[in-house]
């Protein structure tokens, strides 16, 4: 991937050196967009996106809410067109009134996008130009459509039959591993030996998923550990002495992180395929494996408790009883899970499989669970009807121990 984007890149840039530089003294952001939208000519439009896309990259926040707000307005639908549009085809239905209707339903905007995503490198441009949408776009509401056209457009351009599963180690190229580093976002690795830890011995795994278009760029990456039986605790299993391995030898995957890398990609899902991606290449790499599992933070367990003035408890097992009552119960106004990642694993077809107390000790464990996590337990025989039920109803399904213990939860630690 990474050889086809240096091609294309030099193919480009051989172009992009060869065409007449447009004299672009004094013009905003708005205006090379009209004339980008406006403009005929293959290289002189890849030109001009390059241009547009640098200039906004070198853009401050007020310059970059302003050509946001352009887009906003300006280059919005027209509603009475659309209604004209949609009339027409109600009255003579074919092609060439279903035609006008989509263009006249489409809004400008999304053509620019698409405009300015014809040059290398660009489509990492636009990821981090609705980075910046997102975070100026905060209680916003003028913003929020705007959000919608890239959100529709990404959903199309990462979807699951572009991205490429790639394993990454200590061998991986130094630029990936220090994306790693940063990116992680559930367990933060603290050095470089912190990094080998987990991607060296034979026992640890890493995957991430990756698209043509952004060849060095993790859009999401998956950490494993490779153990006997099901873990209880993530100090024991990140311990730096702790006893490797071999794979062979395991019976059991652990994913126990699981990172998004690129805020400009928030809602648009991957880990869904990649955790079913990464069951089904370990099944085939190591037939031995039986369990695949998670140990997953409970990270709005303590925001809960709080809600009803309630103290994390003072034992274990009632700690443990608590999270599964939560886990079990707590929902959303819409009836989904309250817990983000509890969403996440139930919506795969996963279960809750076990709590366990003292299991993640950090500050940040302690602060957002008091210290319990959760094991969600990706059984392949289960997946998908655990899957429909949770779709069709938002049923959780959990083991006979969990169940239990939710129910041995007093009113008091609800």
């Amino acid at each position: 991937m990474s050889f086809l984007a240096d091609l294309l890149s030099t193919v480009f840039e051989r172009r992009y050196r060869a065409a007449p530089e447009p004299d672009r003294s004094g013009r905003s952001l708005t205006e090379l967009s009209r004339d980008l939208l406006g403009s005929s000519g293959e290289v002189s439009g890849m030109v001009l996106a390059r241009h547009i896309l640098d200039r906004f990259a070198a853009s401050d926040d007020d310059e970059k809410r302003a050509f946001f707000n352009f887009l906003a307005s300006d280059l919005c639908i027209n509603p009475q067109a659309v209604r004209d549009a949609l009339t027409a085809y109600e009255i003579t239905p074919g092609k060439p009134t279903y035609r006008a209707f989509m263009g006249a339903a489409e809004p400008k905007r999304q053509e620019l996008a698409r405009r300015l995503n014809q040059v290398p490198g660009a489509t990492g441009q636009l990821v981090e130009m609705r980075g910046d949408l997102l975070r100026l776009a905060q209680n916003d509401p003028a913003l929020a459509a705007l959000d919608l056209d890239f959100r529709h457009l990404f959903s199309s351009w990462f979807n699951r039959g572009f991205l490429v599963l790639r394993p990454i180690s200590w061998a991986s190229p130094a630029d990936i591993l220090e994306k790693i580093i940063a990116y992680e976002a559930v367990h933060a690795i603290d050095s470089w030996d912190d990094l080998r830890r987990r991607l060296q011995p034979d026992d640890r795994r890493c995957f991430g998923f990756f698209h043509p278009a952004m060849p060095n760029e993790p859009l999401i990456f998956v950490e494993v550990a490779l153990t006997k039986g099901v873990p209880e605790s993530v100090q024991a299993l990140l311990a730096d002495e702790r006893d490797t391995i071999a794979a062979q030898g395991a019976d059991t995957a652990v994913f126990y992180s699981i990172s998004n890398c690129q805020a400009g990609l928030a809602g648009i899902s991957f880990g869904n395929s990649l955790i079913k991606q990464v069951v089904a290449d370990l099944s085939r790499e190591l037939p031995e494996l039986e369990t695949f599992v998670t140990l997953s933070p409970i990270p709005g367990l303590s925001r809960w408790l709080a809600k009803s003035n309630t103290p994390i408890a003072d034992t274990p097992e009632r700690q443990r009883q608590q999270a599964a009552q939560y886990l079990l119960n707590a929902k959303r106004p819409d009836g989904s899970p309250y817990d983000p990642v509890a969403r996440f694993h139930l919506g795969n077809g996963a279960l809750i499989h076990a709590v366990h107390a003292n299991a993640d000790v950090s500050a940040n464990g302690i602060a957002q669970s008091g210290g319990v996590m959760v094991n969600y337990l990706y059984d392949l025989s289960l997946i998908s009807p655990n899957h429909e039920r949770f779709a069709a109803a938002q049923e959780v399904a959990a083991s006979p121990e969990v169940t239990t213990l939710g129910a041995a939860a007093t009113p008091r630690n609800a």
